[in-house]
């Protein structure tokens, strides 16, 4: 699936519900289906700068893709993560430095966070797109 069709599918879900204690309840169960990040990978060098939250990022080069983990210490940030591992995980350096993440607006989410988990949210983004960078340079791409 390409990123935009995961984002709209995204949208899709959150759709379903018009109450905002809802949309939480979904973030919330959507971390808590993720699988827990392996303690290797929770390292002060995995831990994302500008997050409230205490949120370890672990990227992978596979096969031409980059493959995102995450972990967080708070139940909505597990949520966030989540949706942006979903989003994109498995997609090219190229594809992910390009990719508009228009489902954070759509959903609503960018109006319902704090302002401190609105900066966590663009420093989760910033990162996965700092490792692409560095994957796409490390390739010669």
């Amino acid at each position: 699936m390409t990123i935009n069709e995961l984002q709209d599918e995204i949208i899709e879900e959150f759709s379903d519900f018009t109450d905002w204690m809802d949309k939480y309840q979904l973030l919330i169960d959507l971390g808590n289906e993720q699988e827990p990040l392996e303690e290797r990978y929770k390292v002060e060098s995995n831990l994302i700068d500008g997050c409230q939250s205490r949120v370890w990022l672990q990227a992978d080069w596979n096969d031409g893709v980059i493959d995102f983990k995450a972990e967080s210490d708070a139940l909505i940030v597990k949520g966030i993560v989540a949706l942006l591992i979903r989003v994109l995980s498995g997609h090219t350096p190229d594809d992910i430095l390009n990719a508009d993440l228009y489902f954070i607006e759509r959903i609503g989410l960018k109006e319902h966070l704090s302002p401190t988990r609105s900066n966590g949210l663009l420093a989760m983004v910033k990162q996965m797109r700092m490792y692409a960078l560095a994957f796409k340079a490390k390739q010669g791409a």
